[in-house]
């Protein structure tokens, strides 16, 4: 099995994978099933998303927010981040591995790499939402020893079945 590197991403270039990756997310997203698509356009239209990947490197910024990308022999393969919802909860958003490097563990050591910077950044809690469809990454979650929970924020009106709540306290 390739060897799976996750480090901060630091450098302008850095970044811009990032957004790269996330775009590739956004598109995942749109296209895994009918259902999930109105709730993608929802969250996060077009210029909303543009807007949000403009702002990623100070929405996720040191000291209290992390960025994290993920790679094999170099090659970026998956991103997540981490941002603090308030003095002692943080939110992983966007933990994505493109599909040449699922089975890698790449999901799972991304996921705990947010964890555990949490933890050393303070914070209490670890707070994050996933498609109620995907089920994979539930049980990754679940296996990492996140609990399922109710929403934490305030939700538009029709997206809460949509999705599965998780948090794991530290």
């Amino acid at each position: 099995m390739p060897e799976v590197v996750i480090r901060r991403a630091e450098t302008s270039a850095d970044i811009e994978t990032v957004r790269q990756l996330c775009w590739e997310y956004r598109d995942y997203l749109l296209n895994f099933s009918a259902a999930i698509r109105p709730m993608m356009e929802t969250f996060y239209p077009q210029d909303a998303y543009a807007a949000l990947m403009a702002a990623l490197p100070g929405k996720h910024a040191r000291p209290r927010g992390v960025i994290l990308l993920a790679e094999i022999d170099g090659a970026p393969v998956g991103c997540g981040m981490t941002h603090p919802l308030n003095a002692r909860d943080a939110e992983v958003k966007r933990v994505f591995v493109r599909d040449a490097a699922r089975g890698t563990g790449a999901g799972a050591r991304l996921s705990q790499a947010l964890v555990d910077q949490a933890r050393a950044d303070g914070f209490k809690r670890v707070l994050l939402d996933t498609a109620a469809q995907f089920t994979h990454a539930q049980k990754l979650y679940e296996k990492l020893g996140f609990q399922a929970r109710g929403p934490y924020s305030d939700l538009p009106p029709g997206t809460e079945e949509s999705l599965v709540f998780y948090e794991f306290v530290l």
